[in-house]
């Protein structure tokens, strides 16, 4: 099934969908195979060269991706981003260590010299708050957390490059004690038991005559088994009862709000965002997934409320923001509207307006993990991209990597920039994608890389 699948999407794609819901993207893939096959207009091959000239002229080269030492590189990035307080920083396969070594050196250069204070992940809201824990105080040990959490389709997440980033925000924070920076999952398809536990702490405690129907309305839901057995069990359930359990997580939800704040008005907040996790995460199993229209609006449910947990963190926290995801979910255009309605870049750039920016990553060749036909991790491995692809023509800077301004490129690459072609995307499975994109209309900034090699995940 060549599908974007990213997250939940592959959750809930590859285990649900059937029939015409397949059959789409696999035309579109087909198609665009056959047009590359048979390379680009004679008008596009003349114009090509003076494109990758405009190229030329407006990227800057990248010194490395490794995080460490000189990050001089990086200056013309710090401009592009401007006084933005969310950056979307993204990811071309859900699994290569380039993007995520890369992650780590911008993140350590936006802390040191932008003033950025958290890192967030597209991994679940609970997951993201123990990671926290640890980083803010040392609590728990970094890969028990992430062995435990980074499951199912977060198991990409469960590299060494994301457990070097974590060791070293810990000890970014073990010296800058007054000043530290923070860990935040925005994802939906995972609430932990922490959270549950939180909220009915919470009301226990300044709302005890509530306790009883904290208990009822939360019923069956908090969980008791690991990530991956329980989002299994979830998506077996019926969508009635599916249905049921979110009307009972909205009424959870709109009792608390109803409730006075007190003298401790942060504890209150903090009570309402959990019990908002709880209720996103509910809401995105409650749709019918034999219905396309309406698993949509799943996919549109999820994005929006990646968002609104962003908007929410940057805003309580009051830090600036660099967020890791798949370029389709940073980005402003969905590649697949038909079942991506809005993604969470655009729903980003409607709350901050120019205080988001979007860095897409492309890649020419290399090796990523992604599953397999068969149901099993493997390691894939492209070669360069061919004719007719935005990549063929970004490997043709004169730079191995750099980063350039979408937005200030001069002509004739601008125009070319906001046209759709074929591009690499890849999500949890593969085979998956090419798919058509217009990189200007869907991304501010861009880093290109010439290579890229697979992750190394943990066992």
């Amino acid at each position: 099934m060549n599908r974007m699948r990213t997250g939940i999407v592959a959750t809930l794609l590859l285990g649900l969908s059937t029939g015409a819901l397949t059959t789409l993207p696999q035309t579109a893939a087909a198609t665009t195979a056959q047009a590359a096959a048979i390379g680009p207009p004679a008008a596009v091959r003349t114009t090509d060269g003076a494109v990758v000239g405009a190229l030329d002229r407006a990227a800057h080269p990248l010194r490395a991706v490794e995080p460490g030492g000189d990050t001089s590189d990086l200056r013309a990035l710090d401009r592009m981003i401007g006084d933005a307080r969310v950056v979307g920083l993204g990811e071309a396969t859900h699994s290569s260590h380039d993007f995520f070594a890369l992650k780590h050196r911008v993140f350590r250069h936006l802390v040191e010299e932008k003033g950025f204070r958290t890192f967030a992940l597209e991994a679940p809201w609970s997951t993201g708050l123990r990671l926290n824990e640890y980083v803010l105080h040392g609590k728990g040990d970094p890969r028990r957390i992430m062995r435990d959490e980074f499951q199912r389709d977060y198991l990409w997440w469960h590299n060494t490059d994301y457990l070097r980033l974590v060791e070293w925000m810990r000890a970014y924070n073990q010296h800058h004690p007054d000043d530290p920076v923070r860990f935040m999952g925005d994802d939906v398809a995972w609430t932990g038991p922490e959270l549950y536990d939180a909220v009915t702490g919470y009301v226990a405690a300044g709302h005890p005559e509530l306790s009883g129907r904290f208990t009822e309305l939360y019923r069956d839901l908090r969980p008791t088994v690991g990530t991956e057995v329980y989002m299994e069990q979830y998506l077996k359930l019926p969508y009635a009862e599916r249905k049921e359990m979110a009307e009972r997580t909205g009424r959870a939800l709109d009792l608390l709000r109803q409730q006075t704040p007190g003298a401790d008005r942060a504890a209150y907040d903090w009570a309402v965002r959990h019990a908002t996790a709880i209720d996103q995460t509910a809401r995105l199993y409650a749709f019918d997934f034999d219905d396309p229209a309406q698993l949509a609006e799943c996919m549109r449910h999820r994005d929006e409320a990646m968002a609104a947990n962003v908007a929410w963190w940057q805003r309580q926290t009051g830090t600036k923001v660099l967020l890791s995801a798949h370029d389709a979910h940073i980005g402003y255009e969905p590649a697949d509207p038909v079942h991506y309605p809005k993604m969470q870049g655009a729903f980003l750039r409607d709350t901050f307006g120019p205080g988001y920016v979007s860095v897409g990553v492309t890649f020419d060749r290399g090796s990523f993990n992604a599953t397999g036909p068969d149901g099993t991790i493997q390691r894939w491995r492209l070669g360069p991209a061919g004719p007719g692809t935005n990549e063929r023509t970004l490997d043709r800077v004169r730079y191995r990597d750099y980063v350039v301004d979408l937005r200030s490129v001069g002509a004739p690459a601008h125009d070319w920039l906001r046209r759709a072609r074929p591009t690499r995307t890849v999500g949890t499975a593969y085979p998956d994608g090419p798919y058509d994109i217009a990189l200007g209309r869907n991304h501010d900034v861009l880093i290109h890389l010439h290579r890229v090699e697979a992750a190394r995940l943990l066992g």
